[in-house]
């Protein structure tokens, strides 16, 4: 079979799983969705995506039908607050998405008329938005061609033409193959078609491949070691850093400060604490007191563990700080707390285990 005909037959064999299998989300218009003429919402989709980027479909999608609760429109997510966002956001984690959403959707809302454009260069040149994402909308929105390439399709394409370079040397590779076969008659269908097959049947440790469309033709079926790909470079132990957070109470309330924009957890409210460092990094206390220990939270970033020791102390009298806010014990909920910080407040005076 000479390539093009191979090709043809991928495409082909795929489009008629997902006609049958693909998954029903939210936010995403079905074959039989496009049959019936509805058509997707740029909003929804990019909204989608923006969530989709390192978290899963069951931890977004909650938050996904909050954020369109809250904000139906573009225009509504550009006139809120962006603390408000940022709080809302609180629990999907990296951060920048959140202050590049809420950027993304002022530029839309305010030059662009409340659409989104359907080009490549107009949706790149938007906040937060790289060629993934670009592509992604393109193909589920508009239903243009592009070519998808997440970790699922990544790992779909090493397993069937079983690359031997290690991640993150395959990608450019991995980028041409899925160009190779994107179908450009029906784009947005092929696009989320291979993504809920690295989803749901080429799956990281347990793929399904006897119910997997392309498993005739997958090289790593035929040699029996699909668990080999993608290939890894050998990992490069996580460092520890280290550090001192302060709980401040001053009846029923704590101290909280806004983190600088720039950094981990950029714009994100927390319990003040030490410089992130290395071991003996505790730092100075805001004021003198008889400082009770609360133990140590642990917590993985994607680069580092961050261990940090939780002291507590009522505010010493007469004694204010000079920046943040005093949130009401019982209502730190309506503050834009990542997960880390959770972790600390758990730790004060009468908390109960989270």
């Amino acid at each position: 079979m000479d390539q093009s005909k191979e090709i043809a037959a991928l495409r082909e064999a795929l489009l008629d799983w997902y006609d049958r299998q693909g998954r029903s989300l939210p936010w995403r218009r079905r074959p039989e969705d496009r049959r019936a003429g509805q058509v997707a919402d740029p909003y929804a989709v990019w909204l989608s995506e923006i969530m989709l980027q390192q978290t899963t479909v069951p931890h977004a999608t909650p938050y996904w039908h909050r954020f369109l609760a809250l904000w139906p429109r573009v225009e509504d997510l550009a006139a809120a607050p962006r603390e408000d966002v940022m709080r809302e956001w609180a629990g999907l984690g990296y951060y920048a998405r959140a202050r590049n959403l809420h950027a993304c959707a002022i530029v839309v809302a305010s030059e662009l008329g409340g659409r989104f454009p359907d080009k490549m260069e107009g949706l790149r040149a938007l906040p937060g938005i790289g060629d993934y994402t670009a592509n992604a909308i393109l193909a589920a929105a508009f239903d243009k061609p592009a070519s998808v390439v997440d970790g699922n399709v990544e790992r779909v394409l090493t397993r069937f033409y079983r690359i031997e370079t290690p991640m993150p040397k395959a990608k450019p590779e991995i980028r041409r193959l899925a160009a190779t076969l994107a179908d450009p008659d029906r784009p947005g269908d092929y696009a989320q078609a291979i993504m809920d097959l690295g989803a749901t049947v080429c799956t990281p440790r347990s793929p399904d491949c006897a119910a997997c469309p392309w498993q005739p033709g997958c090289a790593a079926r035929a040699a029996g070691d699909m668990l080999a790909y993608p290939r890894k470079l050998k990992k490069i132990a996580r460092p520890v850093r280290h550090g001192t957070a302060w709980l401040v109470r001053r009846r029923g309330r704590i101290w909280l400060r806004q983190r600088a924009d720039k950094g981990l957890l950029g714009g994100m409210m927390e319990v003040p604490s030490s410089e992130w460092g290395d071991s003996g990094t505790e730092g100075a206390p805001p004021f003198a007191a008889a400082w009770e220990d609360r133990g140590e939270i642990r917590h993985v970033f994607t680069h580092f563990e961050l261990r940090l020791s939780v002291h507590e102390a009522e505010a010493a009298p007469g004694w204010e700080p000079q920046e943040g806010i005093w949130a009401d014990d019982a209502q730190l909920g309506d503050h834009a707390l990542p997960s880390v910080m959770h972790k600390v407040v758990s730790r004060r005076r009468g908390a109960s285990e989270d």
